[in-house]
């Protein structure tokens, strides 16, 4: 494979300009960004980057293997005007999973990785170029895991670009196209980019629930009889403003992420619903994914020889029958608005708009002084 060609200019390039001229021309000229300069930040990005940087993520109870793990890097940079923005990519068409998707960066952890952060950076030079170089690019914090819907385990970590002159060099058998979207918009329903006539009728933020495949929540109704309600989870969706170019709006676990990032950096809550009442969480649905049927996350526990308290994953996850381990069909079962259904089955949900299959989509030290 020929090694991959770099790209003209700088991580500015990325950034989607706004179309208005500021009126003031000191306006203009104070936007400038320099290699390190974090002087142009806004107050609201700079508490963002203090209190990334001071985030440490709960340690989670429940064991992981190397093999089923991976990490993603959410690459931020100040903007023009000192609002901070995100890298990310459109995936190559040529790919075998989630082909032609936007996504950050990163991968599966390999054997020379010492670290999930090793992992990210890793991927991230392999795939855009972004150096390795902590002082250029230096580590605010690591999130919590998610989990993916091929059972990996995905861990964000969240850098600071310092040195906006950096050319991204992209490796086209992985990466198509590069762009950025600001933080904060992963927090709103509102578009931060100036909406085009052909899209005038398409919302920037929507969201689908679906069906957990875990145990439900049961509850005892006025009638004295046990009620079991399905748990579901919420996808989300952002579309990027650049979707005429072929680019695909940032949803599912790549969104997840993002919101993540941005409600703990901005330190609030988005401006909608971020998950149904049921939904299960993150440590609830990797516990389940331990102990179902046909589990890649348990084999993987074995062949590493990890020892795991099988007993103690299904607490966690919510077990409290082997029916729940079989998916019985002879409870009750409930949507949200009260309805039975009694299938366990992926059905079509609608998105606020148009309709969209579940599971179709793939869904702090270095900075301290110097913030």
């Amino acid at each position: 494979m020929s090694a991959p060609k770099s790209q003209p200019g700088n991580l500015l390039r990325y950034h989607k300009k706004r179309r208005r001229v500021p009126l003031d021309p000191k306006e203009a000229d104070s936007s400038a960004i320099e290699k390190g300069n974090l002087g142009v930040l806004t107050k609201e990005s700079r508490q963002c980057l203090r209190t990334l940087a001071s985030y440490h993520a709960p340690k989670s109870q429940i064991p992981m293997p190397r093999s089923r793990c991976a990490a993603v890097l959410v690459a931020l940079f100040v903007g023009r005007r000192g609002d901070l923005y995100v890298l990310l990519s459109r995936r190559s068409s040529t790919l075998r999973t989630y082909a032609g998707d936007t996504s950050l960066p990163g991968g599966k952890v390999e054997p020379q990785d010492r670290s999930l952060e090793d992992t990210a950076r890793r991927e991230a030079f392999e795939e855009i170029g972004l150096p390795r170089d902590r002082r250029k690019v230096p580590l605010l914090c690591i999130l919590e895991p998610f989990l993916a819907g091929n059972q990996l385990i995905v861990t964000p970590v969240v850098v600071l670009i310092l040195d906006n002159t950096l050319q991204p060099i992209l490796n086209h058998s992985e990466v198509t196209s590069l762009f950025s979207h600001p933080l904060a918009s992963f927090i709103s329903s509102i578009p931060p980019y100036p909406t085009e006539p052909e899209m005038i009728e398409v919302e920037y933020h929507t969201w689908y629930d679906y069906d957990w495949d875990g145990p439900p929540l049961r509850h005892l109704n006025t009638k004295g009889e046990i009620e079991v309600v399905r748990r579901q989870v919420r996808m989300h969706r952002f579309m990027t403003g650049r979707e005429a170019g072929g680019i695909k709006p940032v949803f599912g676990l790549t969104a997840g992420m993002l919101i993540h990032t941005a409600r703990i950096g901005f330190a609030r809550e988005p401006d909608f619903e971020l998950h149904p009442p049921t939904t299960p969480t993150m440590d609830q649905r990797i516990a389940w994914t331990i102990v179902k049927d046909g589990s890649l996350l348990k084999e993987a526990l074995i062949q590493e020889n990890i020892e795991f308290d099988l007993e103690r994953m299904k607490k966690w996850a919510g077990v409290a029958s082997e029916e729940d381990l079989r998916g019985s069909r002879r409870q009750v079962y409930k949507d949200k608005e009260g309805r039975p259904t009694f299938s366990w089955r992926k059905t079509v949900i609608p998105w606020r708009s148009g309709l969209w299959r579940a599971g179709d989509e793939r869904p702090r030290r270095i900075l301290k002084n110097k913030l």
